[in-house]
């Protein structure tokens, strides 16, 4: 989102996170911009049961955990590496002047604010209403666009696995997989070596 150049003339540095290593947790105040070069991050937290709900996973070259940054909020989840990563972190006012001395960064933030809302909005109704089917294809469909999912000779490979699609969508991981396995048997998922394809 923002140049590695950029983000290091203000202050940032790299971090480095082992896989599952917390970067920050629920309930704590932001004081730093995040942004991903290479690995992967969830954003999650536990309902009373324990069980996980995935709020968003973040991939190189996104940002993830502004939004509390600019409310002066405490996080509403937890920040997890799902694989070793490597992470831009600057200081909240080094962030802030860095908006403020570059306005077009500004207006991407605005627009990947957008599209996170308008994603939460469209999942948010997916998940209150409809079928296992529909809500796991609605998440998969979204995940193409968004995620930028490489496409090969068999289609678009979700980088999903099924606890994150259960996670992310209010699915168990068993409904997932009888889900997955009805969408290929009516030939609209593929699955080869247990990758699935849309």
């Amino acid at each position: 989102m923002i140049t590695i150049d950029l983000l290091e003339k203000y202050g940032a540095l790299k971090k480095y996170f082992a896989k599952n290593e917390i970067i920050f947790e629920e309930g704590n105040l932001p004081a730093h911009y995040y942004q991903i070069i290479s690995g992967e991050v969830k954003m999650s937290n536990y309902n009373d049961d324990g069980r996980e709900f995935i709020q968003g996973i973040f991939y190189k070259d996104q940002s993830f955990g502004e939004p509390p940054l600019f409310l002066n909020q405490n996080y509403p989840a937890n920040a997890i590496t799902v694989d070793d990563s490597e992470v831009l972190v600057l200081a909240k006012s080094s962030f802030m002047k860095l908006l403020e001395e570059n306005p077009k960064i500004s207006i991407k933030m605005i627009e990947n604010f957008a599209q996170r809302l308008y994603y939460k909005s469209v999942m948010a109704a997916e998940m209150s209403t409809q079928e296992p089917e529909h809500r796991v294809l609605k998440l998969i469909d979204h995940g193409i666009a968004y995620f930028n999912f490489q496409k090969d000779e068999n289609g678009y490979l979700i980088n999903f696995t099924r606890q994150q699609i259960g996670d992310l969508t209010g699915l168990r991981v068993e409904t997932v997989i009888r889900t997955i396995k009805t969408l290929e048997k009516k030939g609209v998922l593929k699955i080869i070596n247990r990758k699935v394809y849309r």
